[in-house]
């Protein structure tokens, strides 16, 4: 088993009386369905239906004082905190940044099982995340018997799973959750009430209208810088992300790739070959007819 400390993440706290309600009625995943020991995968929107950031959340047991704790990119803890005391008004809530990080441990099971310590919800594969400080990172890897590696093994374990990053995948307040496969990763809930956003989102959901996806790409020898443009012959059909050991992951508009992929066309991305890793996720299902 393996473990890293990752140095971008950072954790910010939501507490109070009205923390759960005034979190539901803001994020894109049900809280209701949230509690301790578990973790959910969701988002904060602008009203436009884009990603401001997108974080894991879990809940703290009443015993260890209650309330939420976010696992978000470090640089943009502190934004986020801002936002929602922002959107606080009269709840009984409050919201901190705390000295906390987040330790991924994955490729086999934990021999002990720590405090604030869950399962990542967007895919088994990851592994689990545990919230802890730094300086204790050697000590819990011992602890759940895992060999602690740098931070760049999980990211080529994350690209090799096609799970998208923000700020390398897809850029913020710039992309919808459709786009970033947030729907296929258990980060929205179309079941839940309103959330800042969610009328665009549910609009995508019902009309299948999102033409853009994070895929997961495959590489020859060299891998292509992040934000080169994806071509298909002379045009542009999308953006190259982050990559690693011949996997990446690319932003492209689906439509523009099927395209390609019929006439014979190959793709390319600063010159080096690119191949989708699933072909099919490009290909949008045809609606079935209502009876």
């Amino acid at each position: 088993m393996k473990s890293a400390f990752l140095p971008d993440r950072s954790v910010v706290k939501v507490a109070g009386e009205d923390a759960r309600n005034f979190l539901n009625g803001l994020i894109t995943t049900d809280l209701d369905r949230l509690k301790p020991g578990l973790g959910r995968f969701g988002a904060l929107l602008t009203p436009q239906g884009k990603i401001i950031v997108d974080f894991l959340i879990t809940e703290v047991p009443a015993g260890h004082g209650g309330g939420f704790l976010i696992d978000c990119p470090k640089a943009l803890a502190e934004g986020l905190a801002t936002k929602l005391k922002f959107y606080k008004l009269r709840a009984k809530v409050t919201v901190e940044n705390l000295d906390l990080g987040v330790l991924a441990a994955w490729d086999g099971q934990l021999a002990a099982q720590p405090d604030l310590a869950f399962a990542d919800p967007r895919n088994e594969a990851l592994g689990t995340r545990i919230l802890i400080p730094e300086d204790i990172k050697q000590k819990l890897s011992d602890l759940i018997g895992a060999e602690l590696v740098d931070a760049a093994e999980y990211e080529t374990h994350r690209i090799a799973l096609g799970v998208p990053r923000g700020g390398l995948d897809f850029m913020y307040s710039d992309a919808f959750p459709h786009e970033t496969n947030m729907d296929r990763l258990a980060g929205v809930d179309f079941d839940k009430g309103c959330y800042v956003g969610q009328e665009v989102v549910s609009r995508m959901q019902h009309r299948g209208t999102a033409r853009t996806r994070s895929v997961k790409v495959l590489l020859d020898d060299l891998s292509p810088e992040a934000g080169v443009s994806v071509m298909a012959g002379d045009k542009p059909v999308g953006t190259m992300g982050s990559s690693a050991q011949g996997k990446g992951i690319a932003l492209v508009r689906i439509d523009r790739v099927a395209d390609a992929l019929d006439a014979g066309q190959p793709l390319t991305a600063g010159g080096l070959a690119v191949r989708l890793a699933e072909p099919d996720v490009v290909r949008i299902p045809l609606k079935q007819p209502i009876a």
